[in-house]
Formats: structure tokens, sequence, C-alpha cells
């Protein structure tokens, strides 16, 4: 069994990754019978009070990846995920974009390929993964002016993409099932292959 900070991955009836929720939440889904389907480990058997007649204890097992009935938010091909620097240095796999090496989280920045200060915009297409050397060599220029190779093209994730992005301790069948829903060109395939 897991610790109980492990995240359950909630998907919609027809397996689209949704979001992460608790424990909690996922014995109130299966509470409200609003859980379809489960898929991947078991992660937890929470046990709930003892029934006055027959004398038995409920149970509920929670899988790693359960997927739900009802109405969910619709993702269009033009959905946009926030951008904070958490999901933004985890798509950039911790790596610097400007020297290739990788760093703790608290070594890194975010980097403005055009600087803010040149019409550049705060939004993931335009923002890269810096450790903080490179991010003050570059400054309020663009990586040519500063005479700096930009090592990858910055990108907008997908929902599951982004899903994958915001998780703490992915496990191997959520990874699995996630990685089934990224788009087939998508970077983070090579990027997850070398960071195992």
């Amino acid at each position: 069994m897991q610790s109980l900070w492990q995240q359950v991955l909630r998907t919609d009836v027809s397996g689209m990754p949704l979001e992460w929720i608790n424990y909690q939440d996922a014995v109130k889904l299966y509470y409200a019978q609003q859980v379809a389907y489960t898929c991947g480990e078991p992660l937890y058997i929470i046990h709930g009070g003892i029934n006055a007649k027959s004398g038995l204890r409920s149970t509920v097992e929670v899988n790693s990846i359960v997927a739900t009935h009802g109405s969910n938010k619709s993702l269009h091909d033009c959905y946009v995920p926030p951008l904070n620097n958490h999901t933004l240095f985890k798509r950039d796999a911790f790596l610097c974009m400007y020297c290739g090496d990788r760093f703790d989280r608290r070594d890194l920045s975010r980097d403005h390929v055009t600087p803010l200060s040149q019409g550049g915009e705060d939004t993931w297409k335009n923002v890269v993964t810096a450790c903080k050397r490179c991010n003050n060599h570059k400054a309020n220029f663009t990586p040519e002016q500063a005479g700096m190779q930009l090592l990858a093209v910055p990108f907008v994730p997908t929902h599951a993409e982004y899903i994958y992005l915001q998780g703490r301790k992915v496990l191997a069948d959520q990874m699995k099932f996630l990685i089934a829903h990224f788009p087939r060109t998508s970077p983070l395939h090579k990027r997850l292959q070398n960071f195992s």
C-alpha cells in the first residue's frame, strides 16, 4: 500500500485524464456511485463504519486510476494550461535550455526567450527553463542577441501532458496511462526517456 499522500488519477468515462485527486475525494466518488470503472493498481483499502444489521464493516478499495461518470469540462484543442514554474521546470526535465545541464529546482528560473522588455509575453511558447547563471548572462536579450543557443523549442502542453506535469509522484501505471494520451510528436516522450 502507498502512503496516504499518493494522488489518484481521475479520468472521464472515455478515459481522458482530467485531474489528480486525493484518496478522500476518490472515496466520495465511489460512495456517490460516480466511478464507472477503475484501472491500475489498488492504492488504498479504506475502512468505514460497521453496519448495525449485518455487523459487517464497509470497505472501499481505491485504485490508482478511476474513471467517472457525469459531465466534464470540455477540453478543446485550443486548451492552454496555466503557466507556473513547477510545471515549466518539469516540462523541460529540469534542464537549462541553454547550457543543457540538469539542476535542482532552487537553481532554476523562468527565462523569456523574447524578453518582456522587447515585447515578449509570459506564455508557454515564449518561456524556457534556465539556470540562474545562463538567465543572468542572457539578461534582457534574445538568445541570438546574447550569442546563446536555445536547445529546444518551447511548447504548450496538452491537457494530458499538463496533468502529468502537475503530478507529485506519478506511479508507473499512471505514467503509462498518461503517456498513451500524449501526442505522438510530444517532446515529453524523449525527455521522459532521457530523465529515467
